[in-house]
């Protein structure tokens, strides 16, 4: 049987020998590279020591503290141009006419109506927080009357109503105590009416 080239049968005599000639013959051909040598840069690993300050590693805010270059001056300053500005139509301070739509006990109903009608499409700021106060209020009145109507079925209508009208006068004086301050106040659930009583109810003269 005649052999193959490459012929690697270990039952052949002569494997041993033709084994270790393409080996020699292999490593006289082989020739070792070095890798390319890597110049250092900036970006090397840096090891800290006992003594490194991981401080200025930490991002500069973390929730927690406040930023050392933050400033509440220009908030307090707001506010106080607030109490201090007189709005046109009215004359009265812009912190008291934007506090008083949110008034409970139908108080806040009234004042946003009155806002509205006097205050000039130029004071956009009071006549949202009008606008507002007036929509929340009488969503309040609507969700309370349906659960007093429904009280006349059900207890469970009944039991709402009495958590639910407590529960609104609360909050009403919250967002009174805020807008009061200049804080923001903004009442998603009732944008849409928001916007329609601002359009619609428009400003004498």
């Amino acid at each position: 049987m005649a052999k193959k080239k490459y012929d690697t049968n270990p039952l052949d005599p002569e494997f041993p020998q033709k084994a270790r000639e393409a080996e020699t013959l292999n490593n006289l051909n082989a020739e070792t590279q070095r890798f390319p040598f890597a110049a250092p840069t900036e970006e090397q690993t840096r090891k800290f020591d006992d003594a490194a300050d991981f401080a200025s590693y930490s991002s500069p805010y973390d929730g927690q503290n406040v930023p050392s270059n933050f400033s509440t001056e220009h908030l307090n300053a707001d506010a106080e141009d607030s109490s201090n500005r007189k709005v046109t139509g009215i004359g009265l301070p812009e912190n008291v006419l934007i506090a008083l739509p949110y008034l409970p006990f139908q108080i806040g109903l009234i004042a946003g109506f009155i806002e509205l009608f006097l205050v000039p499409k130029s004071e956009t700021k009071v006549r949202f927080h009008a606008a507002q106060g007036l929509a929340v209020n009488a969503a309040i009145l609507a969700v309370a009357a349906i659960l007093k109507f429904l009280g006349h079925i059900t207890d469970l209508a009944d039991f709402g109503n009495r958590i639910f009208y407590p529960l609104t006068i609360v909050m009403l004086f919250i967002w009174t105590i805020k807008a009061w301050k200049g804080k923001p106040v903004h009442i998603e659930a009732v944008d849409d009416l928001t916007n329609w009583l601002d359009e619609k109810i428009k400003p004498r003269g």
